[in-house]
């Protein structure tokens, strides 16, 4: 039995820690009781030294003084301050306005703003919770299926896990030893596919069951021209001029940047198209030229100030200017100047908010050191050629152990959250990828777009527990048509999410496939040939005093 168990000391570890994180204990201290129990199992056994543990608190302090998970509470705290500023209930209105006309117009719109709250907030609770609150109750009073409006809302909320400036990236490049800025390079394709991907799904059901997603009803239209029309011309005529100015802004960018990747295009792109449509709009307002109709204004100012800070966030880390701890900080000061200049931001909101921030960043951190310590064990006793050996001879190769792991992945993420899953696995992932020559951005990415499936299974994703906990739960009596609405059940819930899920597989598949849509980001790098290098030995040594000659290198 002693040998059984000297043998198999690894497997027992990793499974016993499966077991209790499955009882419902706390995910930080199971890691770290579970790595100092086997620790001194292991030097009871004589598996490994006492003096592995006096790493440990080397280890722990390198953990607090690392600047990468800095970037953490800034956007933490940048996405519970833009939930406070009316953003996501300004975006929703408006868009919902431009889009509900159409079939399946508001679902729609809750895709296109959960992508743009992800690209500001980065945070799911605030996504799904701000949606569920403003959007579900317009859903349910026109008509719509309550399956397609529960899972829109909770598909679109998942989306700040895999568009920058995503937690969820930055802990995953944290834990493969990887740049954020990459990280974030490599998922943005991936990203804004995906959000196509919901766009498509609602148009193509809107078409096979038009009673599932109606349009807007004529009363329900608020930006109505005095004529009676919706004033689309002129936004349309704005978008275009703006689209033309954006190209050719692009187009030069791109001429004076060779090696600019298509990402930083985009960034670009949006920029030059959100300053032109801002100041044509301000030119219109300030001198009432009447160029402009009622929604094309307010859809150019509602959406520039959240443009302004993707280009303050994420724009600034794809040009080089600032890294992604930088940007998530001047991320946090523009979310506060917005929400302040809207007059949304109370002292105590700000406490509560940095509050929130300090309790989540404790909760990474925790979890982090926890982790840590079990990992130190997990290796102490050969636990990473354990996993090695048993991934690395899989069938198909490459191919074979990428599918393996995107498997695993889908499985655990039905019982393990994504901290779990990012904390506990990937560090046992990482090593045999990058042994096997795998690009680890990529797996990163790939590992992403599977955990993204964590926040919507049945029964414990989280999406679907912050949508239930502000879904109406009893019927009621809608207050504008005063019609009866039916409670949203928990079985519409997890029902709703079913087909988005099995889209967000497609995309894991995609990314399988085409992994040019991640690995685009090495377009930035520099390529350089070492057989090229030249380090002037010959004549470092001269006659000047100070060793260099006339060829000094430094000049």
């Amino acid at each position: 039995m002693m040998d059984f168990i000297i043998a198999n000391l690894a497997p027992i570890m990793f499974f016993n820690l499966i077991a209790f994180l499955l009882l419902g204990f706390p995910v930080a201290f199971t890691l770290a009781a579970t790595g100092i129990l086997y620790g001194l199992v292991a030097i009871e056994l004589n598996l490994m030294q006492p003096a592995l543990f006096q790493a440990l608190p080397q280890r722990i302090f390198g953990i607090v003084a690392n600047d990468t998970l800095l970037a953490v509470p800034f956007f933490t705290l940048m996405g519970l301050i833009l939930e406070r500023s009316g953003m996501a209930e300004d975006l929703l209105d408006t868009i919902g306005q431009l889009f509900g006309p159409i079939r399946g117009g508001l679902a729609i719109a809750v895709v296109f703003v959960g992508a743009m709250l992800a690209a500001t907030t980065g945070v799911i609770s605030a996504s799904v919770i701000s949606m569920g609150l403003i959007s579900l109750p317009i859903m349910l009073r026109y008509g719509y299926d309550r399956r397609l409006a529960t899972g829109v809302i909770a598909a679109s909320g998942t989306l700040s896990q895999i568009i920058p400036p995503s937690i969820v990236l930055i802990i995953l490049a944290d834990q493969l030893g990887r740049s954020i800025g990459d990280m974030y390079r490599g998922a943005i394709v991936p990203g804004l596919i995906l959000t196509l991907a919901y766009i498509s799904y609602v148009v193509i059901l809107s078409i096979i069951k038009p009673k599932s997603a109606p349009a807007l009803p004529p009363e329900a239209r608020v930006y109505i021209e005095p004529d009676g029309s919706r004033g689309l011309k002129s936004l349309m005529v704005l978008t275009v001029i703006a689209a033309i100015m954006a190209f050719l802004g692009t187009e030069y960018y791109f001429e004076t940047h060779l090696s600019a990747p298509i990402d930083e295009l985009i960034v670009i792109g949006l920029l030059i198209w959100g300053s032109v449509a801002l100041l044509v709009a301000l030119i219109n307002n300030l001198f009432k030229l009447g160029l402009l109709s009622k929604i094309a204004e307010r859809v150019t100012f509602v959406m520039i100030p959240p443009l302004f800070l993707i280009f303050l966030v994420l724009g600034t880390i794809f040009i080089g200017v600032a890294t992604p701890t930088e940007g998530g900080a001047m991320g946090a000061v523009g979310a506060i100047i917005m929400a302040v200049s809207r007059r949304r931001l109370s002292f105590t909101q700000l406490k509560q908010a940095m509050g929130s921030t300090t309790r989540l960043s404790c909760f990474v951190v925790f979890i982090l050191v926890g982790s840590t310590i079990f990992s130190l064990s997990f290796r102490g006793i050969n636990g990473d050629l354990w996993v090695e050996s048993l991934l690395i001879d899989l069938p198909g190769g490459e191919l074979g152990f990428l599918i393996a792991v995107s498997i695993l992945t889908f499985v655990l993420a039905f019982f393990l959250d994504f901290f779990e899953l990012a904390f506990i696995i990937v560090p046992l992932l990482g090593p045999v990828a990058d042994k096997m020559g795998i690009d680890l951005i990529w797996f990163g990415v790939l590992l992403a777009v599977n955990m993204q499936t964590s926040f919507m299974h049945p029964p414990f994703g989280f999406a679907l527990f912050f949508l239930r906990s502000v879904a109406a739960k009893e019927d009621y009596v809608d207050h504008i048509t005063g019609k009866p609405i039916r409670r949203v059940t928990t079985g519409d819930i997890y029902w709703g999410s079913v087909p988005f899920i099995v889209i967000q597989l497609i995309m894991v598949a995609a990314v399988l496939a085409f992994p040019q849509m991640v690995t685009h980001y090495k377009a930035a790098e520099t390529q350089i040939d070492p057989s090229e290098i030249q380090f002037g030995t010959e004549s470092m040594y001269g006659d000047d005093g100070y060793g260099y000659g006339d060829s000094n290198p430094f000049q």
